[in-house]
């Protein structure tokens, strides 16, 4: 099977590290950060925000492999701040809605830049 790696397009990313790859049928979202357009800055106000933005990441992600939030079937969620799993949490409702994917989530995660949350996810998408 060959994998395909993504990248996208005015989508900041760390160095040595895909926005997805594609193999088969799944989709695998590396670790993604709330971090704004073409750049590794943060967006501010804390965990929700960084939360929301992060998730909208992961849409541009999943849009360049022709998928949606909606092909979404695991989420990997990392808090660097157990305590703020609350306010994660309903930034991640407000964006997932009520249908959400398998999930788990992590707290006393050491994140790159300093991050609040990151989350890494897998997607189907029957392709072809």
């Amino acid at each position: 099977m060959d994998a395909k790696k993504i990248y996208v397009e005015g989508l900041a990313r760390l160095p040595g590290v895909c926005h997805a790859t594609i193999a088969g049928d799944f989709i695998y979202v590396s670790g993604t950060l709330g971090t704004k357009p073409n750049s590794l800055e943060l967006v501010e106000g804390g965990v929700g925000a960084q939360t929301t933005q992060t998730l909208h990441n992961i849409e541009l992600i999943l849009q360049a492999c022709g998928a949606s939030l909606a092909h979404l079937i695991k989420g990997n969620v990392f808090l660097a701040d157990i305590h703020t799993f609350g306010e994660m949490n309903a930034a991640y409702r407000a964006v997932i809605g009520d249908a959400p994917p398998a999930r788990i989530t992590v707290g006393r995660a050491e994140l790159a830049l300093g991050a609040a949350v990151e989350i890494a996810a897998v997607a189907y998408k029957k392709h072809g």
